[in-house]
C-alpha cells in the first residue's frame, strides 16, 4: 500500500479538506494513474452532503470524484492495453461482477454488483472506494479508458460522466442526421448534449427559461432556442421531436415537453429531479410516446464516446480551479455559477 494526498469530507456538514488516503499496490490486472484533472459533478456534492441517503447513504470520510483523466505510472504484469506514460481515464465505475447478462452485453453501468469509483465497498483494502480528488488511483484495466491525444485534458475530464450521460441515450434512441432533438436545460449536462446532437447531425433545439442563454446555446451548436415559458414558442414545435433529453435536476413539469414529441418520440431523463414527475397518460397514448431514463454508459460505449470526441474535437466547457477552491466551487455549483463544468487541476494538490 501507498499513501496518497487527497481531499475528503468527514461529515455531511464539514468542508472538503486535505488528507492522506491509502492506495493499493497494482495487482497483475491493475493500472495506476497519476491524476492530472478531475471534474466536479453535481452528484459529488449530493454524496458529500449525504443528500441521497435513502438509496445511497454516504460513508465518511468520503473522497469524491469520478471524472478522472491521468497518466499511467505503473501497470500489472497481465495488462495489455496500457503502458507507463499513456493517458488514461476513469469514470463512475471501477468494477462489476463481469458475469451477469448486463456485463456480458457491455452494460456494466447496470450491473447489480457494480462498484462505484467512490463510496462503494472496496474489496481490496476494505472500507469504501476513494475517488479522484486525489493524486493517484489504482483501477482494474477493464475500467480504464483510452484518451485521444488531441483533446484538452481539463475539458476531457467531465466527458467521463457528463459526456457519457448525454451521449449514451442519444445513441440508444438513434439520434442522427435528419432527426429533431430537444435539450431541456443548458448546464453541465445540457451543454454536452447540444455538442453531441450537433456532431451527430441532428437539428438541435434548446429549451431554457433564461433568455440570456440563447447566444451561448447557438455558439455550442444549437439550431434554435425556445423560451419554455413562452406558450406560443412551445406550440410551434408541437408533435415534431424525435427525441428530447431532459437534463434538469430541479422539480419541473415535463407534460408540455411530452406534447412536443412526434409519433414514437422519446423523452429521456438524465437530470434526476428529487420529486416524482407527473405525466399525462393521454399525452403518451396518442402518439405512442415514451418517457425513459438513462444512467451513464457501459465501458465499450464510454470508449466509443471518447473516440467520437477525439474525431470531432469535443470537450466540456470548463473552468479550471485548484483543489484549494473546491468548497467555493461547490457553493457556486449550487447557484449554477459555472460555464459549464469545474475541472480540478490536480497538480495543485502538491502545493502546501
Amino acid at each position: 500500500m501507498a499513501n496518497a494526498k487527497a481531499y475528503s469530507a468527514t461529515s455531511a456538514t464539514s468542508p472538503l479538506a486535505a488528507t492522506q488516503i491509502q492506495r493499493r499496490e497494482p495487482t497483475d490486472r491493475d493500472v495506476q494513474l497519476e491524476i492530472l484533472f478531475c471534474g466536479i459533478c453535481h452528484s459529488d456534492l449530493h454524496a458529500v452532503r449525504n443528500e441521497w441517503n435513502e438509496f445511497m447513504p454516504t460513508q465518511y470520510p468520503i473522497v469524491p470524484g469520478h471524472e478522472i483523466v491521468g497518466r499511467v505510472t505503473k501497470v500489472g504484469s497481465a495488462v495489455t492495453k496500457f503502458k507507463p506514460g499513456d493517458l488514461g481515464a476513469v469514470g463512475c465505475m471501477v468494477d462489476s461482477d463481469r458475469t451477469c447478462p448486463r456485463c456480458r452485453r457491455g452494460l456494466e453501468n447496470f450491473c447489480p454488483n457494480m462498484i462505484l469509483t467512490y463510496n462503494s465497498p472496496d474489496k481490496h483494502l476494505g472500507g469504501v472506494t476513494y475517488g479522484g480528488y486525489s493524486e493517484s488511483i489504482v483501477v482494474d484495466e477493464h475500467f480504464v479508458l483510452r484518451v485521444p491525444q488531441n483533446l484538452d485534458l481539463a475539458g476531457a475530464a467531465p466527458l467521463l460522466c457528463a459526456g457519457i450521460t448525454t451521449y449514451s441515450p442519444m445513441r440508444h434512441w438513434g439520434v442522427s442526421e435528419g432527426k429533431k432533438v430537444g435539450v431541456i436545460g443548458l448546464g453541465g449536462l445540457g451543454h454536452m448534449a447540444v455538442k453531441f446532437g450537433h456532431a451527430l447531425g441532428a437539428h438541435v433545439v434548446v429549451f431554457t427559461t433564461s433568455p440570456s442563454k440563447k447566444e451561448d446555446a447557438l455558439r455550442l451548436g444549437a439550431d434554435e432556442v425556445v423560451l419554455s415559458r413562452n406558450a406560443d414558442e412551445m406550440k410551434k414545435h408541437a408533435g415534431s421531436f424525435n427525441f428530447i433529453l431532459d437534463a434538469v435536476s430541479a422539480d419541473h413539469d415535463i407534460r408540455p415537453y411530452v406534447n412536443l414529441l412526434d409519433l414514437d418520440g422519446t423523452l429521456t431523463l438524465v437530470g434526476a429531479p428529487p420529486e416524482p414527475l407527473r405525466v399525462a397518460a393521454m399525452g403518451l397514448i396518442f402518439g405512442r410516446r415514451s418517457v425513459s431514463g438513462s444512467a451513464i454508459g457501459g465501458i465499450p460505449e464510454t470508449q466509443e464516446m471518447l473516440d467520437f470526441c477525439g474525431q470531432h474535437n469535443i470537450t466540456s466547457d470548463v473552468e479550471v480551479i485548484p483543489i484549494q477552491k473546491v468548497n467555493e466551487a461547490y457553493d457556486r455549483l449550487l447557484k449554477s455559477d459555472v460555464k459549464y463544468r469545474f475541472s480540478i487541476d490536480m497538480a495543485s494538490l502538491k502545493q502546501k
